[in-house]
């Protein structure tokens, strides 16, 4: 240890550290304990100490309790073992609750049902057990009572008894008596008194005073209750008196031997009696005496309010603990006397306590549990801990030395044999204490003599132990070669080493290690065997007690001993059962006595050489004293007698020393008049010649020796006779203080000390104190709380305990009391005017001196003589009274009169209140009103000084008089009130009148009010709910009574709701008829069918609606089954029946009530044909086909039926019949075939019945009786040659056809006749064929003839002539390969010989896919078609049906199957305002058929029509409102507006909302006052857009309105145009020649970039650039540097949403297409703006001044002087104020040099487009054409402009077949129109099912010309840092070739988010044109709105990849529509930099 390694060091370094860490958090958790706030368990909820329970009720008993943790709660017995559950008899429920179900009387169990249980609540701290619970269920008996004559003496008292039976004694008590006459008596508590001839005791019997002989007449039955059950019963018999006549006299007799001595026990506070039943003649005197406890002394019973006799019986009340005691009864009379003794004990309930409840206690401390109980009687007490029996029975517990098995829960148990209680309290252990532990100890060890000898123990523990060390049991102490050493470690440990210098053979032994603390002891002992001779070290005397048991172990030493033996006097051990030698040296001796075991023992060790060793050990066995039992007698002492007794000593060693103990408190000779003798050396006298109290004790005698000690005790009791520890003494107590007289007495028993108080003023008389709140007697003090003057008098204290004649003191008790006024304050009234007197009487002291203050001012009647003051002495006090002549009102003040006398003063007020009539309230006002009620308030008035009782307002009609008022009386504490049951709408007049107890003031002036409209307060009236048909029901109803209107009706809300459910109403609104009694009605539609609605109707009118109707329920027409019936199945029966079967389709798809089943049935080759079906009816779940062809496959339905109609039939399922017989073949021929052949030939059977599987031909010669003969022949085969016949000899033939099942019917016999002569004949018969398209045909032609006969065939009537694909076949037979259409007809064979000839003919029916139906449209709505079909007029084989197939223009195909007989069908859910293609193809059993024509429509409906401004637009100083409701809608429902607004000399528009809903009014906020704005408002709907622009001022600040302004020409229109000198002519206003002329250019020069690049044909070329340059250098002067298209994409402009830009400039709501005609013009001088609106009126400063000429109004005007054509709109071109003509955008134009090879009725046209300003000036492409392999986008849009289209490519259609070269020309047809469709393009078709081709570089133009096309018309408005990503869109690039240089912006590097998607747009089949006639604009918008609008260019590769698209994608773009009628093909493309009027399509 001394040396250590760097590293041992350093671990060592670290462990200590680690410890002091430790150690560290120990101390921690010693100081603050982990378990600070745990606890061990507490109960919340015990159970009681008997739970009584009848067997039909059951029983529930709980038990809670807390404790941290929570406690486990277990019921247990009362021997501790767990309860478990008994099925259905006990069981424990989930939260610890132990219940006892109700149970059958055959069912009880003792151990169950009569037990004592127990709760056991524990956790980790410890347990505790509830008090004992006697569970009894008592099972239900019947029982019956009864009541015996009883035998009386005349003039005694008699007591009639209820016989209760025993088994149900405890449960059943007496409530009552009753006589035959009915008379009830009742028990004490119902009676009043006990001076009644009858009284019914506590116990139950009937007591009857002074008996006389009309009592022997009456009969008594007793009433029971059962307390369990709560039955009552009358007693089975009546019992009477009888009376005896006395002869002589009789003296008392008990008759009864058991009643002489009685034991009686009664609960605390209950009422008991106790009966002394002696009879005797005369009547006897009973007198009743209680034994003074503990004495043979007794007292008379004091009677009192509580204690009373009747008769002889002695009742009391309220049973206290101090009444038990043993009461004597003495009946006495002139003859003798008798006695009774009753026992009584008064139980009170245990309660338990231990002090303290927890506590927390170190190690080695005492702690002290005290169980404080109350309760009588307490029999026994007793502790356990933690559930177990401690065996401890004292109130005190103490634990010298807590341990830690000491910690835990501790009860306290007090018990008696009726009940127990338990209290429990917690020890805890302080601090963290651990018993000794050897941690690490020395082992055994063998070793030589010579080297030293280290043995180490290391022990821990808290506290920190010794250790001391033992060798052979003897302590080892330090010398010079044992030396013992320790010390502490770091970490607390103790290290203990015993060093052995040298060791020596000697030194062997067992070495013992201890290591001992306050906490408890460890040890650990191990041999040390060092090699020598044997060696016993020295034994010393061992004494040791008799009885006891001897255990030595001999001390040996040396190695190896072999043997180890004891001896006795030479004899070795054992030689008695006693002892005991062990091998190890041990020698154990029981039961140790002197004569037999007191001796000296030898040890003798020896080795295997023989060397021993010897130690003897002297045994010494003493014997303990024992002292001779003694007591001092049963007699208990009296003082002054003499005691004297004797201690002897019987056995025990001398010397012996005996000494006495009083107390235990050493008794010394001479002391205390003790004398204490030795008589001998075993006997001690001990005598008192005179007793005295303090003799009274335990007395002790102790004798001890060296053996031991003896002890035994005796008590003495020495009656000692009262004696003052403490007298009273008169006392004097101030008023309301608390009183105190103490009364302390001394004695044996102890005295029982009682306080009286002398009855009067004078002592002499006493009566018991009467308990109450503020006397009490505790222990003999007096106790009087807050003493009064009647308290005050002679009290006397007594102490009494049977000893003598008791102590008794009396005391006077004074009250020294200061003035007193019993009231301090209170209210006097009196009515002005009138006298009034006021009264103070003071208590007190006298002499009393009275003054009166008046408002705290000194009162003196001399000043005023209406104030008198008289006094009066009084026997208590004195009364002062003030008197008032006559009250006024200032005499309402406080008075206040002041008592003084020698001990204090006190004062008391009156407040004098004078009281007169209120006056009259004012301010009376409306608060509020209704139409039945008016809410008033009013200023309360002067109350007079009496509180207002009430307030009357009065009120009537106006026409009325006041005399006619109503009353309404209102608190006099309010000043608000309502007045109800007013009519509505009437005129009122109110007042209000104030009242109090004197009298009414007057009333207020009157307020005029009228009522207010009410809603309706009655129900609508004749209610009736009908059914129209499935979906609908009518409702009919009248209104309500004309008195419940409360106004004008205006209309009903009619609310319906599924029956039978929390859904609410759905409600309509009908408005009102005004016709008199005419019924009102209205139709609910698109319910559920057969489902029963609940109706109620409630009125309204403008105030609101009125009650709701009743509920009047109704159901809907029966439907029909909306499901099929499942499981269909069928099997087979025989070959003419099936039998089908099936389960009812679901209740909730019925739809009605299902009446029957319909089967469909048809054999499945004819199942399409709807005619050729039979049907079955039947009302079960399966059925059985009869009638039905044999081996026949058919198809099945099954169709469930209602009232309805059919329901949902269900999957055809297929079953065949079964096979039979067939019938007879057809036909027979029979053909000569030569003189001994005939050839037989036959058809088949029309009805094969199964499969042919042979024929029979039967031949038969005619006329002899020749057998027939039979053939078989294959199934294939239809004839058969007849050979060796007879020539000339009739044969007959005839044939069988044979299936499966047998040979069925012959056919008709053929009778033939072989010859020479054979004439030419066909074998073959008349047939049909049927034949597949495509597929080949043989049609037979068997002949036979002789000479050979030759063959011919005509077809359809024509000479056959053999081709490719029709021959003739050596057997004669046709066959045509590959059946077509035209092949279908009559086929004809002959064949000749020179003979005869014959010919048939067969019928061909081909068997092709129908042809293209006919697909007409019939009808159209807002959401549907109707469609007409009809079948191709060629088709041969029978139509099963049709598909029809649709699609919107951006969406997807979608198909309809339509039956065969159905002439029209409708689509329906299809969009409103929305273009459609629709196409038919029919279908039979072949396959589907080709397509029809596509059919190119639109459903109904358009976009929003403006409305009127006045109605729209409402302006106010700082807003305006805009009424959306005055839109209308166009027929498709209006989805939302935009609203936008600017100042009007602004040029950017700011828009205000982009989601504003149709039905309500917006009003645009803070806008300034008196200035002009433009508003735009754009709406839309699922057909388009509409926007409308309007001008409008705001009023001034004060409301007025401003100036027009004026515009040159006194229009004062808002838009001014540009002022032109007069000399110009108006035509040529530069606003419509600049765009004009430049326009121009870019057509010209457009052709030559068309025409350069077709010759160059390059399609990547970068040479675009300088060109661009110069388009923007030339056209592009208004565009500024930030300006930008709109580039949304229409595929994501639904998904994204819409993203504002930076500058607010919001672009449309999401899926909006915008159509704002707004102008864009150049202004001077470069940029103005990037997003305004132009307008052709605008203020002349923003434009360059140009003169307008006049211009003509005509249609087609030859503009360009390159010779196009303009189909002018006549609409458009319409005279403005200032704008005489301008060029209508979207005008179509033809431009020459394009008409090449063209048919005149093929033209192309263009259109104008408008401009798209803000542009940047950077090189761009405009109008580029894409080419077929280009990725780039085109936009899909929704709205009415046709997308920028590239040359068309091979246009497939969708059912393929040859494409159609289509070439484009110009057309000369209508004007371009603006408000009506313009006229399509036309095509030359020439496949309808091609795709299209187009040559030259044309767009194509699917939509009218359009005021407002549909895709960007904001795209100028929208400029900022949107350009790079998306710029494509204004690129402009050379024709036919992809676009390069597009325009960006290299400032600008932000996106735009994609623009969303236009409706019906699915990127995934793009195939349609993206136009909409719904977006045409209307008049109202031409007439407005005539700017240009932002086009598109063509479009570059996009950036991002999500917008990319596959040359597919673009393809399927492209091809998107064929032009429908009266279309216009709209092409638009982006003219970056174009003046406002650029008209340029390329």
């Amino acid at each position: 240890m001394a040396y250590m390694m760097p590293n041992e060091r350093l671990k060592w370094l670290t462990l200590c550290a680690a410890v002091v860490v430790l150690a560290s958090v120990g101390n921690t958790l010693a100081a603050n304990p982990a378990d600070s706030d745990q606890k061990g368990p507490v109960f919340l909820k015990e159970p009681t100490n008997r739970i009584d329970f009848s067997n039909s009720t059951g029983a529930e008993i709980e038990c809670k309790s807390s404790g941290n943790p929570m406690p486990e709660i277990i019921w247990i017995r009362s021997d501790g073992t767990a309860v478990g559950d008994v099925p259905g008899l006990r069981q424990i429920s989930s939260d610890g609750k132990l219940v006892f179900p109700p149970f059958r009387a055959e069912d009880y169990r003792q151990e169950v049902h009569a037990q004592v249980y127990a709760c056991l609540a524990r956790n980790q701290f410890g347990s505790i057990i509830s008090r004992d619970v006697h569970v009894r269920a008592v099972v239900q008996q019947f029982y019956e009572s009864e009541v015996n004559n009883e035998y009386v003496i005349r003039g005694n008292s008699a007591v009639l008894k209820c016989s209760i039976p025993s088994f149900v004694a405890d449960f059943v008590q007496v409530v009552s008596w009753q006589d035959e006459e009915g008379q009830l008596y009742g028990t004490l508590e119902d009676q009043q008194g006990t001076d009644g001839k009858y009284l019914v005791l506590p116990s139950g019997e009937l007591h009857i005073r002074e008996v006389g002989p009309e009592d022997g007449y009456k009969s008594y039955q007793c009433r029971t209750k059962h307390r369990l059950t709560g039955e009552t019963r009358l007693s089975a018999t009546k019992g009477r008196l009888v009376i005896t006549e006395p002869i002589g006299s009789v003296p008392p007799k008990i008759n009864n031997i058991n009643d002489k001595f009685q034991l009686m026990q009664v609960k605390l506070s209950q009422n008991f009696a106790m009966q002394c039943p002696g009879q005797a003649y005369p009547v006897p005197v009973v007198r009743w005496y209680k034994f003074i406890e503990g004495t043979t002394r007794k007292q008379a019973v004091v009677l009192n309010d509580r204690v009373k006799q009747v008769s002889g019986t002695l009742i009391i009340k309220d049973a206290v603990v101090e009444d038990s005691g043993k009461y004597l009864c003495v009946v006495n009379n002139s003859v003798g006397g008798e006695s009774v003794e009753t026992v009584l004990t008064v139980t009170a309930p245990l309660s338990a306590k231990i002090d303290p409840p927890t506590q927390t206690i170190d190690f080695g401390r005492p702690a002290v549990f005290t169980c404080q109980y109350t309760g009588n009687p307490i029999k026994t007490v007793s502790w356990m801990k933690d559930g177990k029996a401690m065996g401890h029975s004292e109130p005190v517990l103490r634990i010298e030395s807590v341990k830690k098995e000491d910690k835990g829960m501790y009860q306290c148990f007090v018990r008696n044999d009726q009940e127990s209680a338990e209290a429990s309290a917690e020890l805890k252990l302080g601090g963290r204490f651990d018993p000794p532990v050897i941690r690490q100890a020395f082992q055994e060890e063998t070793m030589e003599p010579g080297p030293s000898v280290f043995l180490k123990c290391v022990a821990g523990g808290n506290p920190t132990p010794e250790i001391s060390w033992e060798l052979d049991g003897k302590k080892i102490a330090n010398n010079d070669r044992f030396q013992v050493g320790q010390y502490v470690t770091v970490n607390g440990d103790v290290v203990s080493y015993l060093n052995i210098t040298s060791v020596h053979a000697n030194d062997g032994g067992l070495y013992k290690c201890i290591a001992k603390s306050k906490v408890g002891v460890a040890e650990h002992s191990a041999k040390l065997n060092v090699y020598g001779l044997p060696y016993i070290r020295q034994m010393e005397k061992k004494a040791i007690v008799a009885g006891e048991t001897l255990m030595v172990t001999c001390p040996v030493a040396g190695y190896p001993i072999d043997s180890i033996v004891w001896e006795r006097d030479n004899r070795a051990l054992p030689i008695n059962r006693k002892q005991k030698v062990f091998p190890n040296g041990t020698l154990i001796i029981e039961n140790v006595e002197r004569n037999s075991d007191q001796a000296t023992y030898t040890c003798v060790a020896k080795n295997q050489e023989g060397y021993s060793a010897r130690g003897s050990l002297e045994v010494q066995v003493m014997v303990p004293p024992h002292v001779l039992p003694f007591n001092f007698g049963s007699e208990i002492f009296n003082v002054g007698e003499m005691l004297s007794i004797n201690c002897v000593v019987l056995k025990g060693d001398l010397p012996l020393k005996i000494h006495w103990t009083l107390n235990d408190v050493k008794i010394e000779t001479g002391l205390d008049g003790f004398t204490v003798i030795q008589l001998n050396s075993r006997t001690s006298y001990l005598s008192v010649d005179a007793l005295e109290a303090k003799h009274r004790g335990v007395y002790s005698c102790i004798a001890q020796n060296m053996a031991g000690e003896a002890k035994f005790a005796a008590e003495l009791q020495v009656n000692v006779p009262p004696r003052w520890i403490l007298e009273p003494t008169d006392k004097a107590f101030a008023q309301g203080s608390d009183a105190k007289v103490e009364c302390k007495a001394d004695g044996f028993p102890k005295p029982q000390v009682t306080w009286k108080k002398a009855v009067g003023d004078t002592p002499g008389e006493y009566k018991d104190l009467k308990k109450s709140d503020n006397i009490r007697v505790e222990e003999g003090t007096l106790h009087i709380d807050n003493i009064q003057k009647t308290n005050e008098g002679y009290y006397l204290c007594e102490a009494i305990n049977g000893i003598g004649s008791g102590l008794s003191a009396v005391i006077m008790v004074s009250v020294q009391a200061p003035p007193e006024f019993t009231e301090k304050l209170r209210n006097q009234t009196a009515r002005r005017g009138e006298p009034a007197v006021l009264q103070c009487e003071a208590k007190g002291e006298k002499p009393i001196g009275i003054l009166w203050n008046m408002n705290n001012m000194r009162l003196d009647p001399k000043n005023d003589n209406r104030y008198t003051i008289r006094e009066e002495i009084l026997s208590a006090g004195v009364m002062s009274s003030l008197s008032i002549k006559r009250t006024e009102r200032s005499d309402s003040a406080l008075f206040t009169c002041v008592a003084t006398n020698a001990f204090g003063s006190d004062d008391a007020s009156i407040n004098m209140i004078v009281q007169e009539v209120p006056e009259m309230p004012y301010a009376l006002k409306v608060l509020d009103k209704s139409g039945r009620s008016v809410q008033l308030s009013w200023a309360q008035p002067y109350d007079g000084n009496s509180p207002l009782n009430r307030y009357i307002i009065e009120f009537k009609r106006s026409r009325a008089s006041w005399d006619e008022i109503d009353r309404v009386m209102v608190p006099g504490h309010t000043t608000e009130a309502q007045v109800q049951k007013l009519s509505p709408a009437t005129t009122y007049n109110i007042r209000i009148v104030a009242e109090n107890e004197i009298g009414s003031s007057q009333s207020s002036e009157a307020v005029t009010i009228i009522t207010a409209e009410e809603a309706p307060s009655g129900k609508p009236q004749n209610i009736k709910v009908e059914p129209v048909n499935q979906t609908t029901l009518r409702v009919t109803w009248k209104p309500p009574a004309r008195s419940d209107w409360n106004g004008e009706i205006l209309g009903y809300y009619v609310g319906y709701k599924l029956s039978n459910t929390n859904s609410s109403y759905i409600f309509e609104t009908i408005n009102f008829i005004t016709e008199e009694g005419k019924e009102h009605n209205l139709e609910l539609n698109n319910l559920r069918v057969y489902t029963q609605y609940s109706v109620v109707i409630q009125a309204f009118n403008k105030i609101g609606a009125g009650p709701l109707s009743d509920e009047e329920k109704q159901f809907t027409a029966e439907g029909t089954p909306s499901q099929p019936p499942s499981d269909t199945a069928c099997t087979t029966l025989t070959s003419q029946t099936i039998r089908v079967s099936w389960v009812s389709p679901p209740l909730e798809s019925a739809n009605g009530v299902i009446k029957t089943y319909k089967v469909v049935y048809a054999p499945s080759d004819e199942w399409y044909d709807e005619t050729k079906r039979h049907y079955k009816k039947t009302a079960s779940s399966d059925t059985v086909l009869h009638g039905l062809k044999k081996y026949t496959n058919y198809t099945m339905q099954v169709l469930a039926t209602t009232a309805g109609g059919d329901g949902v039939r269900s999957v055809p399922i297929h079953c065949q019949t079964e096979p039979d017989v067939p019938e007879a073949p057809t036909d027979v021929k029979a053909l000569v075939m030569g003189n001994a052949a005939i050839l037989v030939s036959w058809r088949p059977p029309a009805q094969p019945n199964g499969i042919i599987t042979q024929y029979t031909v039967y031949s038969k010669a005619e006329g002899a009786e020749t057998e027939t003969k039979t053939q078989k022949v294959p199934h294939y085969q239809m004839s058969f040659e007849a050979t060796e016949l007879e020539k000339n000899k009739p044969y007959e033939f005839w044939v069988t056809a044979s299936t499966t099942i047998g040979e069925g019917q012959q056919s008709k016999s053929i009778v033939a006749m072989p010859s020479d002569q054979v004439p030419a004949k066909i074998a073959s018969f008349d047939d049909t064929f049927t034949a597949t398209f495509k597929e080949d045909a043989k049609m037979p032609c068997l002949a036979v003839g002789a000479p050979q006969p030759e063959i011919t065939w005509k077809i359809k009537g024509v000479e056959f002539s053999a081709n490719d694909r029709m021959r003739l076949l050596p057997d004669g037979s046709l066959l045509i390969k590959s059946v077509n259409r035209q092949d279908a007809g009559d086929y004809s064979c002959h064949a000749e010989n020179s003979i005869a000839k014959d010919s048939i003919t067969h019928k061909l029916i081909v068997l092709a896919p129908p042809q293209s139906p006919h697909v007409t449209l019939s009808a159209t709505t807002t959401d549907a078609l109707t469609v007409r079909l009809k079948p191709h007029e060629g088709d041969t084989a029978p139509l099963h049906g049709y598909t029809l197939h649709y699609k919107p223009e951006f969406g997807e195909w979608e198909t309809a199957e339509v039956s065969v007989d159905s002439q029209k069908h409708n689509i329906e859910n299809l969009l409103c305002g929305s273009r459609y293609q629709v196409y038919a193809t029919g279908f039979n059993n072949i396959g589907a058929g080709e397509a029809s024509d596509i059919l190119n429509t639109r459903t109904k409906g358009q976009k929003p029509k403006l409305p009127e401004k006045p109605r729209f637009i409402e302006v106010s100083s700082n807003s305006v409102s805009l009424h959306f409701k005055a839109w209308k809608d166009g027929g498709c429902p209006m989805s939302h507006f935009v609203v936008e607004s600017k100042k009007r000399d602004q040029l950017e528009w700011n828009q205000i909302s982009n989601n504003v809903k149709p039905d309500n009014n917006y009003v645009v906020l803070d806008l300034e006052p008196a200035t002009w704005y433009n508003l735009r408002i754009t709406a839309h709907n699922s057909a388009g857009f509409t926007v409308a622009e309007y001008d409008f001022a705001t009023l001034t600040v004060t409301g007025g309105t401003i100036a027009p302004l004026d515009d040159g020409m006194g229009h004062g229109n808002v838009h001014a145009r540009i002022p032109m000198p007069a000399w110009m002519p108006e035509w040529l206003d530069l606003n419509f020649m600049v765009p004009l002329i430049a326009t121009v250019v870019v057509v010209a020069v457009g052709i030559c970039v068309v025409c350069v690049a077709l010759s160059r044909r390059r399609s990547d070329d970068m040479r675009g650039g300088q060109k661009d340059v110069y388009y923007d250098v030339v056209y592009n002067q208004t565009m500024g540097p930030g300006a930008t298209l709109d580039k949304r994409r229409p595929d994501l402009r639904d998904e994204l949403g819409y993203i504002a830009p930076p500058n607010r400039k919001l672009p449309p709501v999401p899926g909006s297409n915008y159509n704002t005609c707004d102008r864009i013009k150049r202004g001077r001088g470069g940029l103005r703006s990037n997003h305004s609106t132009w307008d052709p009126r605008r203020n002349p400063n923003l434009y360059e001044e140009l003169k307008a000429p006049p211009v003509p109004m005509h249609g087609n005007a030859n503009i360009y002087g390159h010779g196009g054509h303009a189909h002018g709109n006549v609409e458009c071109h319409y005279r403005h104020p200032g704008m005489e003509d301008e060029i209508c955008p979207y005008a179509t134009f033809h431009l020459l040099g394009f008409r090449e090879e063209m048919d005149p009725t093929k033209a192309m046209n263009f259109q104008t487009f408008p401009h798209q300003n803000g542009h940047t000036p950077v090189p761009g492409h405009a109008g580029t054409m894409l080419p077929p392999g280009h990725p780039g986008h085109v936009h899909s849009r929704s709205g009415s402009q046709s997308m920028p289209r590239a040359n068309r490519y091979q246009r497939k259609n969708s059912q393929g077949g040859q494409s159609s070269i289509y070439t484009p020309a110009p057309e000369y047809d209508d004007p371009a129109n603006c408000a009506e469709e313009d006229q399509y393009r036309r095509y030359t078709r020439v496949n309808s099912q091609g795709g299209s081709l187009y040559s030259g570089p044309g767009p194509e133009y699917d939509d009218p010309a359009n005021c407002a096309p549909e895709e960007d018309q904001y795209g100028s408005q929208y400029g900022g840092p949107y350009g790079q990503p998306y710029d494509h869109y204004g690129s402009r690039g050379s024709m036919g070739r992809r676009s390069i240089g597009s325009a960006r912006n290299p400032g600008n590097g932000s996106p735009e988010p994609p623009p969303p998607p236009p409706r019906n747009h699915d990127m995934s089949n793009s195939s349609f044109n993206d136009s909409k006639e719904s977006n045409e604009i209307s008049e109202a918008e031409c007439d407005r709105d005539h700017g240009p609008r932002g086009n598109y260019g063509a479009v570059k590769r996009s950036p991002q990849p999500k917008d990319q698209r596959t040359t597919e994608e673009m393809r399927k773009l492209i091809e998107r529509n064929e032009a429908g009628p009266k279309q216009l093909q709209l092409q638009q493309t982006n003219g970056a930099g174009f003046t406002a009027y650029d008209t340029m399509a390329v």
